[in-house]
């Protein structure tokens, strides 16, 4: 998939020569890229541009990767792929509880790298289907725009990432239906298996903390055993 000529991502990774190499092999792919050594180099050029996805190293001298997600999400919502030393299970959940999209674990094929940011990319502007389907739901206090796809409480815009709002699209288009960990999975675009069901599993555990006063006994968004979750409105 050749990416659209204004796509713009940032690369963040203290190695120069995997920096490099991974610039030259997105922008041959199509990709506007820019670069940075850390994360501080990071913060100064997402103060001065906008970008369509972060590719984010967690090891960094300094303030890592993950800090440096958790960070960002306090004042964007641009997605962020996070690359992992062999995919360490405690750095994935990490990551993905600090707010990354996706995660893809060191050594990786550049193929596949481009695959996840074409696939997080494809998810980003979908937008929901024109139907009877009321146009706000809500949550409590929280209201869902189902058409702009944004979460508000009171005057307050909820921040949600690109997968967190790519999950109320999908629990907003069938209210108060049991979806399975393996459907969320698909519908996120993502391959199947365990570790991407523990992944949904991790995102559900975030939205709930935006949503619910309780999170650990969620009223709107159900555990419904043995079938998986459910968006219950009033």
């Amino acid at each position: 998939m050749t990416a659209p000529n204004d796509t713009h991502l940032l690369i963040v990774d203290d190695d120069e020569r995997i920096r490099g190499l991974l610039q030259k092999f997105l922008i041959r792919n199509g990709f506007l890229v820019s670069a940075a050594r850390d994360a501080a180099h990071a913060r100064r050029l997402l103060a001065g541009l906008e970008f369509d996805l972060v590719v984010l190293d967690v090891m960094m001298p300094g303030e890592d990767g993950v800090s440096l997600t958790r960070s960002l999400r306090q004042v964007i919502s641009t997605p962020i792929l996070l690359l992992t030393a062999r995919g360490e299970t405690s750095d994935r959940i990490s990551g993905l509880e600090a707010g990354a999209d996706d995660y893809l674990a060191k050594p990786f094929e550049p193929k596949e790298l481009l695959l996840r940011i074409n696939a997080i990319l494809r998810r980003v502007p979908l937008s929901a289907p024109q139907d009877a389907r009321p146009k706000v739901l809500h949550l409590g206090p929280i209201r869902y725009d189902v058409e702009r796809n944004e979460m508000w409480r009171g005057e307050e815009l909820i921040r949600l990432t690109s997968t967190e709002a790519q999950l109320m699209r999908i629990f907003s288009a069938c209210p108060r239906e049991a979806l399975s960990r393996i459907k969320l999975v698909e519908d996120l675009g993502r391959d199947r298996g365990q570790a991407q069901e523990r992944a949904v599993d991790v995102q559900i555990t975030r939205l709930r903390r935006k949503i619910e006063d309780d999170p650990k006994q969620p009223r709107y968004l159900q555990t419904v055993r043995g079938e998986g979750y459910m968006l219950a409105p009033d």
